[in-house]
């Protein structure tokens, strides 16, 4: 499971890459237009701020999973084994909770967006449903994510560190 888990996060992180270099593109295009030819585009801002939801949700599980974000670490750094352990467990059930949190009201948002047939008021009419649903995907794979760190601390108690080479040679 944590394989197949393992190849849609990565597959999330390349599209969230795409979407990235897309969005770069299509900003370029929209400052010329709009500064150059005085013709501002009437979609660039609408698709980029749904496509920067994309990258900051959908991606996360990754980063989480690489451990490539930012963090402090000096105190568990220089913390004996035991209380790195628990740590990592506080940190992974902390994630758990918030991330499941985030997956249900995401849920509510975009069961809610849906039903009620709501859309975003510019020429495009969005519905709303599309970007809220990104919510819960997003946050649900961070939860998942967490769980199988909390695995990992309670039936791997050696693995102490986020510095697994294996993992870091992946990103």
């Amino acid at each position: 499971m944590r394989r197949i888990f393992t190849h849609i996060v990565r597959g999330a992180r390349l599209i969230g890459q795409i979407a990235l270099a897309f969005m770069v593109l299509t900003i370029c295009y929209d400052a010329l237009l709009r500064y150059v030819f005085s013709a501002p585009t009437s979609w660039s801002l609408e698709i980029n701020t749904f496509l920067i939801i994309y990258v900051a949700v959908m991606a996360a599980a990754d980063v989480q999973r690489t451990d490539s974000h930012i963090r402090i670490t000096f105190f568990v750094d220089n913390a004996p084994a035991v209380i790195k352990r628990i740590t990592r467990a506080i940190i992974a059930i902390a994630g758990i909770a918030f991330a499941g949190i985030m997956t249900w009201r995401g849920f509510l948002m975009a069961y809610q967006a849906w039903d009620y047939g709501e859309r975003v008021s510019s020429s495009f009419g969005t519905p709303t449903v599309v970007p809220y649903s990104l919510l819960p995907l997003g946050f649900g794979m961070l939860a998942l994510q967490f769980f199988f760190e909390l695995l990992d601390v309670i039936f791997w108690p050696d693995h102490t560190d986020g510095s697994d080479p294996q993992k870091l040679q992946e990103v």
